[in-house]
């Protein structure tokens, strides 16, 4: 973990600067509009922007739970000092059981059979396994039919499993026209009125992902569970994000050499693009083995100004042209994803040149690149 004010960053050739008080400020507004404690969803190496230090900023911003979607991140975490509740969303193995009570990590229960498996190890082993039940209510992925929870939850009652949550997970809150989340917002609360009167809901009760936190108040419930929303990247691809998220990652390189090529010069595998006239050609040191895809048609920021990648981007390296910038030169800072004067390359506008969601740009960055923290 490398802080900004303890580096040259003039020793990169390439890096991700992350701004933590971008996203303790995300958490904070998250808060301020929900009025609900914040589980903040740091699964896939903190949407690649770093678990650890993305888990700190965000407790340090008002989050009172981090959501994973596997034990080795959640131990990870714990490794790391993070004290918060923590919530294994996905599955865990029957095997970490003694873990995740060892180390006070909740997990989910999503179906009967495991759960079994489950009490077996905790039975063994001893201790209180602590638990969210996820229901499914039309995710079609992991959960439990709805029929079946208030008999799987008396069950539970007065073993050495605790359930204290339950939960569910929207599969169209980014569309905030559609009848599917007020339809999967009825079925839950149709369950949470059965259980209530028999004293069986959980103390918690989750279901509000990012775009649910933006479009729908009716699914905040006791926590909101936002993930990309505290990173400062949109959960819709239609609509604005609200201005009071800032965006938290920035994305840069080194220009490594500026060279002039005469017309009809080849560049890059396959001489895709030639030259049409004398040229200035720049190269900056990234390519598909950092996670910048071989696309056509991208730009980058050199000088506050757009500039277009040409020929076809390699492992480690592509190509700028550089012609309407000539005060360009080697060593120059070139930025990918951010501000530069008073332009912007947003996370969302590579996603969408890509054909794809900013989820998948960011979780692709690759690890090899330096992540730098800004404070």
């Amino acid at each position: 973990m490398i802080y900004f004010s303890t580096v040259d960053i003039n020793t990169y050739s390439t890096w991700l600067e992350v701004d933590l008080n971008a996203i303790k400020h995300n958490v904070a507004e998250v808060i301020k509009m929900t009025g609900r404690e914040v589980m903040a969803v740091i699964k896939a190496n903190g949407y690649g922007h770093g678990m650890r230090p993305i888990a700190q900023a965000c407790v340090a911003g008002g989050a009172t739970w981090c959501g994973v979607a596997r034990i080795e991140e959640a131990l990870a975490l714990r490794r790391a000092g993070i004290s918060s509740r923590i919530l294994v969303l996905g599955f865990t193995p029957a095997s970490k059981i003694p873990d995740a009570i060892e180390h006070n990590i909740t997990v989910a229960l999503f179906n009967s059979e495991l759960t079994q498996t489950y009490l077996d190890y905790v039975r063994i082993h001893g201790g209180v396994l602590r638990a969210h039940v996820k229901v499914e209510t039309g995710m079609g992925r992991l959960g439990m039919p709805i029929d079946v929870v208030p008999p799987f939850l008396r069950a539970l009652k007065n073993s050495p499993i605790l359930v204290e949550g339950i939960f569910t997970h929207f599969a169209r809150a980014d569309e905030p026209d559609s009848d599917s989340t007020p339809e999967q917002i009825r079925k839950f609360e149709a369950l949470l009125a059965e259980l209530t009167p028999q004293g069986l809901k959980p103390f918690y009760v989750h279901a509000a992902n990012s775009a649910a936190v933006l479009n729908f108040p009716a699914s905040y419930y006791d926590l909101t569970r936002p993930g990309d929303l505290l990173l400062g990247m949109n959960p819709m691809t239609d609509r604005e994000l609200p201005p009071q998220f800032r965006p938290a990652l920035t994305w840069k390189a080194r220009l490594i050499s500026v060279r002039t090529f005469p017309p009809g010069h080849g560049i890059s595998y396959g001489s895709k693009y030639v030259t049409s006239k004398e040229e200035r050609i720049g190269v900056i040191p990234i390519g598909y083995g950092d996670g910048f895809r071989r696309v056509d048609g991208q730009q980058v920021l050199v000088g506050g100004k757009r500039v277009n990648i040409v020929g076809r981007v390699c492992m480690d390296q592509c190509m700028l042209q550089l012609d309407d910038v000539p005060e360009a030169k080697v060593g120059d800072e070139i930025v990918l994803v951010g501000r530069q004067g008073q332009e912007f390359i947003s996370i969302d506008e590579v996603a969408k040149r890509w054909g794809t969601i900013n989820y998948e740009v960011v979780c692709g960055l690759a690890e090899r690149l330096p992540r730098i923290y800004i404070e």
